[in-house]
C-alpha cells in the first residue's frame, strides 16, 4: 500500500517575505511622528518640515524618512497640521439639493478641485430655504470652516456680504463683492437666447416656455434671453406659452400637462434646465405627442443623463462640473491672499435629436 507523501510548504517568493516583514514591524494602534522620526533616525521637527514642504535636507535622510513612512504606515493628520497652522483645513459648501443632478455635478468638481490643495468640503444643503440656508451657514461656521461656498440660494446679498466679514466667501450665481467675498455667475441669458434662435431657425413660432422660479436670478435671465429671441425675431409673445415651474422633472411634467389644459397651439418648448425637459417629455408622451415628430424641446444645462434621454436631449451646455472646480479655485486664492480669476466658457449649443424642423 502506498504511503502518503507529506506535501513541502513551498518557500515564500522575497516580495511575500518582505511585506510580512513590514507589517511585523508596524506598530499596533496609531503610529506617530515621534516613532516616525526615529525609525528614520532624524528629530520629529525634521519629519514635519518635509511633510509640509519646507524642509532643505539631503536626500538621504528624505528617503530614510519615505521609508519609515511606507514601512510603519504612517498618516499625516491633515486636521491637525491645518490647526498648527491656524486653520481646518475644511470648507464649507451650502448646496440647495444634494440629490440634485445639477449640484451633483457641481459638488464633484469642487471636491476635485480642494481634495488637490489638501482640503477637505464639508456640504450642506439650504433646500431652497432662507431659514434652512442661514441654519446651515451658521453649522459650519461653528465647525470652524476656512470659507464657505455658496451655490445660489434664498439669502440676500446684504446677509452674504455681512457673514464675509467672519469667514471668506464664494458664491455662485450672484453678482455681489467684498473684500472677503467673490462671486460669479454663468451667462444664462445668453444661453437662453441660444437655445430659443435654435427653435426659431428650425422654423417653429409657437414655443412654449417652461420657467424655474422667478426668485432665482438665472430663471429671470433664462426668461429675457427667450423674449430677446423672440423680439429679435419678430414674434409676438403669448403669456399662455410661458408656465413658471420648479426646475424638477416633475414640474416639468405638471408644466405640460397645464400647457396641454391651456388649449393653446405650440410646436416646441423652451425649458429652463434639464430636469423639467425630461419630465416635459414624459408628459408629452402620456398626451400621446412624440418628441421630437409632434413637438420639439431644447433644454438647459448638458447634464449627463441628457445624452441618454429618449430621445437624447438637444440643450444648452452650462459646463456645471467645470463652475464647482472654479468656485473652489477662487476661494484657494481668498485663502492665499489673492484676487480669484475665473472664466467660464460661454453658452454652447449642444444638438441632438430632440428638436426637428417644423412641419408647414
Amino acid at each position: 500500500m502506498p504511503t502518503k507523501t507529506a506535501a513541502k510548504k513551498a518557500p515564500s517568493k522575497p516580495a511575500e517575505r518582505s511585506e510580512r516583514t513590514e507589517r511585523a514591524d508596524r506598530p499596533s494602534g496609531v503610529v506617530t511622528l515621534e516613532q516616525v522620526a526615529a525609525r528614520a533616525g532624524v528629530s520629529p521637527s525634521t519629519v514635519s518640515r518635509i511633510l509640509n514642504g519646507t524642509a532643505t535636507v539631503s536626500e538621504v535622510k528624505r528617503a530614510a524618512v519615505d521609508e519609515a513612512i511606507r514601512t510603519l504606515g504612517f498618516r499625516p493628520n491633515p486636521v491637525a497640521r491645518g490647526l498648527a497652522g491656524g486653520r481646518t483645513m475644511s470648507i464649507g459648501v451650502v448646496t440647495q439639493r444634494i440629490s440634485s443632478p445639477f449640484y451633483g455635478e457641481a459638488l464633484s468638481g469642487i471636491e476635485v478641485a480642494l481634495e488637490s490643495a489638501g482640503y477637505v468640503p464639508l456640504f450642506v444643503s439650504g433646500n431652497w430655504n432662507e431659514a434652512d440656508e442661514r441654519k446651515a451657514i451658521e453649522t459650519l461656521l461653528s465647525r470652524r470652516v476656512d470659507g464657505v461656498i455658496v451655490l445660489a440660494g434664498r439669502l440676500d446679498n446684504k446677509e452674504l456680504a455681512a457673514l464675509s466679514a467672519s469667514v471668506p466667501m464664494v458664491v455662485v450665481g450672484r453678482q455681489l463683492a467684498g473684500e472677503r467675498l467673490f462671486s460669479f455667475s454663468f451667462d444664462n441669458r445668453a444661453g437662453a437666447r441660444l437655445a430659443t434662435e435654435h427653435l426659431i431657425s428650425l422654423g417653429h413660432r409657437r414655443i412654449a416656455l417652461l420657467l424655474g422660479d422667478l426668485v432665482h436670478d438665472d430663471a429671470i435671465d433664462r426668461q429675457s434671453g427667450y423674449l430677446d429671441a423672440l423680439a429679435a425675431a419678430n414674434i409676438p409673445v403669448d403669456p399662455e406659452l410661458i408656465l413658471q415651474s420648479d426646475y424638477t422633472e416633475a414640474g416639468g411634467m405638471l408644466a405640460v400637462s397645464r400647457l396641454m389644459e391651456r388649449d393653446v397651439a405650440f410646436s416646441a418648448i423652451f425649458s429652463s434646465n434639464d430636469q423639467m425637459a425630461y419630465g416635459a417629455i414624459l408628459g408629452l408622451a402620456r398626451r400621446n405627442l412624440r418628441v421630437p415628430d409632434d413637438v420639439s424641446i431644447v433644454g438647459f444645462d448638458d447634464l449627463i443623463m441628457s445624452r441618454y434621454t429618449m430621445p437624447p436631449l438637444t440643450t444648452v451646455r452650462h459646463a456645471v462640473y467645470e463652475t464647482g472646480a472654479q468656485a473652489a479655485s477662487a476661494m484657494l486664492a481668498l485663502l492665499q491672499g489673492e484676487k480669484p480669476r475665473v472664466q467660464l466658457a460661454a453658452p454652447e449649443l449642444v444638438m441632438r435629436e430632440s428638436a426637428r424642423r417644423a412641419v408647414r
